[in-house]
């Protein structure tokens, strides 16, 4: 049975969820991976820009939208540091 999630990123398997991918505008985001450019996703807390980051990273790295290689890295743990 799937749940609500709101602690950390969201499991498709597991819990209730919008496919990430389809919320976004995923041709302006891989038009700006193509020309190099940069981007921020800029929202609340609670409103899956860690998991969409995680379903783009996916995209990239399988291979099916181009030669691109996506590394993740959370620093979230450093903050106290």
């Amino acid at each position: 049975m799937r749940t609500f999630n709101t602690e950390r990123p969201v499991v498709p398997a597991d819990h209730c969820n919008i496919q990430p991918l389809e919320r976004m505008n995923l041709g302006y985001l891989l038009g700006l991976i193509r020309a190099n450019k940069y981007f921020a996703f800029p929202a609340p807390r609670q409103t899956g820009k860690t998991s969409a980051l995680l379903a783009l990273r996916d995209l990239l790295n399988n291979g099916s939208v181009g030669p691109f290689r996506c590394l993740y890295i959370n620093m979230e743990a450093a903050r106290a540091a």
